[in-house]
């Protein structure tokens, strides 16, 4: 054999189905020489290098077995090849040009009329709030060639026109990867788009629902899910199999990640029925001013007989913040998508980078008169790092603040009495947005710190038709469950069981119990103790002159009794500080 002649195998067992080239003919380098077929699949058969194939040594339609010999070839470089290139792909062309049209169709490129729409209202699209909260390049899209379940009443290429996606995106994308880096950065993000079907819950929509909260248990990643639609879906005439829909794992995979991974729902516009339940169920509950939130639409409380309603009289903001249900308002999805990713922040880990206030002069927000009101949010400002502080349910139950920060760049959650409010009373919904906001720093890790000044519980018939015995009951038990690092400090008054629930249920319960110098304590307000633990003294008195003078000497006596350096000798709880070494003996002991 020629040195220059090149034997030519089979990879493959299989049917032969084509011989390319005639012998004698020239070849091209990488040029097919035969097509062979094996399970279905065809496998072509290239040449080694460029020159004149000599004789075929197998027959079309022979069956062959690997590495038969198929041809020979002569690659010596004078013989003339034909100059002509291999012919293109054009089948694998054509499918991917099919498959970028259908990508097309979901974006907002070829959705000129629903993004218009949009933004008349002053709204975003879907797709620009996932581009927004999502670093660049990091999203990987799951389900996007769904359309609604509706083949059988609507034309295929209308359902892919017009319910791309049958109404929701769903998939994997980083979030502050910049900050927290690539492995802390990774989420589940689900946007609803109100633009298809008005965002309705169909039989597809609910399946790419499963499938990203399925991936969210199983690899232990936090959810921003934006919910904005009008619930469920009646339409879905392909679904034979279905009736009520009732046995939908949805709602149920969605509560089952409660204190297991974060999830943060963001809404804009009409969240009704099923899209609302979603939302409520939220560990963090973001929606614009422009939110509408309720847990039925019109249409159901029409036929429901209870009256003919817009869609903007149910669930407007001014009572879902002010009742609890918004823990943050934004002005629009732009800002609602920022604190969304400043929300997601706290949950992902330590800041390298940070900056505090300096300490020197905290103490002197607090009045010197014990009587006068302050506002608190100015030492929480001061006392944790710089543009840390992220304040939840600012309208409802505002006798206690809480809120998400940072000491050292390290997250920790913080609730504080606001005096400025029934003078720091905690009230039934205060006690309940206290203790949702314990169980939930604790579910995640994040240590607590409690500022006191409170005259204990709110007490009266009007509280007690709040079910103030059951709400406030919760704030025993939920610090009573916490198993995170706690730190309390007293800034002025501490008093009974009010006092003790803003601690874990005891002074003994955090890691660190310490007080301003300003600090006063007993069981209960010392003006009530006065006069009940010296009534009969008081009822004693010659003339109202004398019962306030007798009053104010035993309010005095009680004041000095029950002032910080005096109760800290009893050691119930573990020190006084100066106010300027709060912020470090904060640090040292979430630590410690």
């Amino acid at each position: 054999m020629s040195e220059h002649m090149l034997s030519v195998f089979s990879p493959v067992a299989a049917a032969v189905t084509e011989l390319s080239v005639a012998a004698g003919a020239s070849v091209q380098k990488g040029q097919q020489l035969a097509m062979l077929e094996s399970m279905k699949m065809q496998t072509p058969v290239y040449a080694p290098e460029a020159g004149k194939l000599k004789r075929w040594c197998i027959n079309a339609g022979d069956t062959i077995q690997k590495a038969t010999l198929l041809c020979e070839l002569d690659s010596d470089v004078s013989v003339a090849v034909d100059a002509r290139s291999p012919e293109p792909d054009v089948a694998h062309g054509n499918l991917l040009e099919e498959l970028r049209a259908r990508l097309a169709l979901s974006e907002d490129s070829q959705r000129v009329e629903q993004t218009r729409k949009r933004h008349e209202k002053g709204f975003r699209s879907a797709r620009e709030n996932l581009h927004h909260l999502c670093d660049a390049d990091s999203f990987i899209e799951y389900g996007q060639f769904a359309v609604a379940a509706q083949r059988q009443r609507r034309e295929l290429d209308t359902l892919r026109r017009e319910t791309q996606g049958d109404g929701i995106i769903t998939g994997l994308g980083a979030i502050n990867k910049s900050i927290f880096g690539a492995e802390r950065a990774q989420a589940v993000v689900i946007i609803n788009d109100y633009s298809v079907l008005a965002g309705t819950q169909g039989y597809f929509h609910h399946k790419k629902l499963d499938r990203a909260l399925s991936l969210a248990s199983e690899k232990n990643l936090p959810l921003v899910m934006y919910t904005e639609g009008g619930g469920g879906r009646p339409g879905d005439t392909d679904v034979l199999t279905q009736f009520a829909g009732l046995n939908v794992p949805t709602f149920a995979r969605w509560a089952a990640l409660r204190g297991k991974v974060p999830r943060i729902a963001v809404n804009n516009g009409y969240c009704f029925a099923g899209n609302a339940a979603l939302f409520g169920a939220a560990d963090i509950r973001i929606a614009t001013r422009q939110s509408w939130i309720g847990m039925a639409g019109p249409a159901m409380i029409e036929g429901g007989g209870l009256g003919r309603f817009s869609p903007k009289d149910i669930g407007p903001m001014e009572s879902q913040s002010r009742n609890g249900v918004v823990h943050l308002l934004a002005d629009d999805e732009a800002q609602a998508t920022e604190l969304a990713k400043k929300a997601l922040g706290y949950f992902q880990g330590p800041l390298t980078d940070w900056q505090c206030s300096d300490q020197n002069d905290i103490g002197d927000i607090l009045p010197a008169d014990r009587r006068y009101a302050y506002d608190v949010r100015r030492i929480i400002a001061q006392l944790t790092d710089s543009d840390s502080v992220l304040e939840l349910n600012a309208d409802y139950g505002a006798a206690v603040l809480t809120a998400l920060v940072r000491f050292e760049g390290k997250p920790a959650g913080l609730i504080a009495s606001n005096c400025r409010d029934m003078g720091g009373a905690v009230d039934a919904e205060a006690a309940d947005k206290t203790a949702d906001f314990i169980e939930l720093c604790n579910a995640f890790g994040l240590p607590l710190v409690s500022l006191v000044d409170t005259p204990g519980f709110m007490v009266g018939p009007d509280s007690e038709d709040e079910a103030a015995v059951r709400r406030m009951s919760r704030l025993f038990a939920a610090g009573a469950q916490a198993e995170v690092p706690w730190v309390a400090i007293f800034l002025r008054r501490a008093y009974g069981l009010g006092a003790m629930a803003l601690t874990g249920g005891s002074f003994e319960r955090p890691v660190y119990a310490a007080s301003w110098p300003s600090g006063e304590f007993g069981a209960m307000g010392l003006e009530g103790a006065v006069r009940l633990g010296f009534k009969k003294e008081l009822e004693s008195a010659n003339s109202e002159a004398e019962k306030q003078a007798l009053f104010e000497s035993l309010l005095a006596a009680a004041y000095d009794q029950g002032k910080a350096i005096e109760a800290a000798s009893y050691l119930e709880f573990d020190a006084v500080i100066e106010p300027a070494d709060t912020r470090s003996a904060i640090i040292l002991a979430l630590n410690s």
